[in-house]
């Protein structure tokens, strides 16, 4: 995975690249790559909604259903979660968080604080999310720091859209397009299912885990950046494989990679309320919750 910064090391360079204030964009992705003409002309994307974690990166997010009044929900990796990556096949839901979130404004800057209460979801089994619950709600964020969430797309995502992963961290945004779709994604003892795969302009890098990817013709979150294969090795930590439907191992050295995110919303209902039983949902279950 796109490595989580940790450490005295990690303040250094975050702090580093605080004073510098620079945003780097990626070179756009070539003509052949991008999203088919009928699609919308592209939004500008920036940081608003976007967040830095102590050693990661996140979004402010909200569900189609979500009102101003609810608590906010903040989005990065599973593997960022703060009391350590879950295990293969272990579900992690309603526990008590005090993370706090570093809230960007549109260029970057620094809007202010938020603080999690609650680790609503978080796993490492067929996706690499975890969602935290804020004491503040989105009408409480947008009055006091003007700042207003990012949308979750409850669309698939499209083969050669264009695309943006905004690292809250390193204050940097990707621009490139989707290549395609990994049926299997396997990287140590973690296996993912259709993940998205980066035409070569978006080289992410540790610190970018969490990172919000937007579809650049509808503004919406279309999936969350989470790994990249590193060494060219086979299948390791930091060097996913792709297993294709007949089980075919293929391996792309330096070739990043995203988990979709367009089921998420299915998962949530009224207030922000995590319910893994509704229609529709396919977030994997705690074990106890499966037997």
């Amino acid at each position: 995975m796109n490595r989580p910064l940790v450490g005295t090391l990690a303040t250094a360079v975050l702090g580093a690249a605080a004073l510098a204030g620079t945003v780097g964009t990626a070179q756009a992705a070539p003509q052949q790559h991008r999203a088919p003409a009928q699609h919308q002309k592209a939004k500008a994307v920036d940081f608003a909604g976007t967040v830095a974690l102590s050693n990661c990166s996140g979004s402010v997010v909200r569900m189609p259903g979500s009102q101003a009044n609810d608590p906010a929900l903040v989005m990065s990796n599973g593997h960022c979660l703060e009391s350590g990556m879950p295990g293969a096949g272990e579900v992690v839901v309603d526990q008590p968080s005090s993370r706090s979130f570093t809230l960007l404004t549109k260029s970057g800057g620094r809007a202010g604080t938020i603080r999690a209460n609650r680790v609503v979801y978080a796993t490492m089994t067929d996706t690499d999310v975890t969602l935290y619950r804020s004491g503040s709600t989105y009408a409480q964020i947008e009055q006091k720091y003007g700042i207003k969430p990012l949308e979750l797309s409850t669309d698939h995502p499209t083969k050669g859209a264009g695309i943006s992963v905004v690292s809250g961290y390193w204050k940097k945004i990707y621009t490139c397009s989707i290549d395609g779709f990994v049926p299997t994604l396997k990287e140590g003892d973690w296996t993912w299912k259709d993940s998205v795969r980066y035409t070569p302009q978006c080289q992410t890098i540790g610190g970018t885990s969490g990172s919000p990817v937007i579809d650049t013709s509808t503004g919406k979150v279309t999936a969350i950046n989470n790994t990249g294969n590193e060494d060219g090795e086979r299948c390791t930590e930091n060097n996913p494989c792709e297993v294709d439907e007949n089980g075919k191992v293929t391996v792309h050295k330096g070739t990043n990679y995203a988990e979709e995110t367009y089921g998420i919303p299915k998962c949530f209902g009224a207030g922000n309320k995590l319910d893994l039983n509704a229609d529709g949902c396919t977030l994997p279950k705690p074990a106890a919750a499966r037997r």
